[in-house]
């Protein structure tokens, strides 16, 4: 509460709801360049199966990517299930030139923070190149951390979700990565050794 209350006006109105930074330049065009990411590693994925210089990296490229967009889509899922309501909706004028909080209502659909997971979602390339590129695999991991917070952090400023929401959806994608890991550990360990027996 403390940490979105300097982005309400006095008449309790979000007033960066509608900022062209934080609007177009946030929520649309970076999550178009994540998404372009991710629309890479798709294609290098399916290259794989034509391009032999590409084959050794497939299960590298395909895990990046549907690892992500599991993480992403589960994100969505439990979003489009909530009730929580947007702060923008929980803030109403009173008769005293102020705002309350209703905490009762129950618009829904903001919980957890959706657009913070496009962020978040990155942190899947820590446990893609963790065993065999340390450097790019934390490159990853602290990419993933500070845009799902940046980009969390633009939201809470437009009204949109509390502190709360995002860190909850780096905890979901978080959680996801740990569990596909650990499933898939033995795996990442044959990709390296194979990797290492063609060198």
């Amino acid at each position: 509460m403390y940490l979105i209350q300097p982005w309400i006006d006095s008449t309790g109105h979000f007033f960066n709801r509608d900022n062209w930074y934080l609007e177009r330049l946030n929520h649309e065009i970076v999550k178009q360049i994540i998404t372009a990411v991710y629309v890479i590693f798709f294609g290098l994925w399916l290259a794989s199966f034509k391009l032999k210089k590409l084959k050794p990296y497939r299960w590298q490229y395909g895990y990046m990517f549907f690892v992500s967009m599991l993480g992403s889509s589960i994100v969505g899922l439990i979003k489009s299930q909530s009730a929580h309501a947007c702060p923008w909706n929980m803030v109403h004028p009173n008769t005293l030139g102020s705002y309350i909080w209703d905490f009762s209502a129950k618009h829904g659909h903001c919980f957890p923070g959706g657009h913070a997971s496009a962020g978040f979602i990155l942190m899947t390339g820590y446990f893609v190149y963790r065993l065999e590129q340390p450097k790019r695999a934390y490159f990853y991991l602290f990419s993933g951390i500070l845009l799902g917070f940046m980009m969390g952090w633009a939201q809470m400023m437009r009204g949109a979700h509390f502190l709360s929401h995002n860190l909850w959806t780096g905890w979901v994608v978080w959680a996801i990565n740990i569990l596909f890991y650990a499933i898939c550990i033995h795996r990442f360990e044959f990709e390296k050794q194979v990797k290492q027996e063609l060198t």
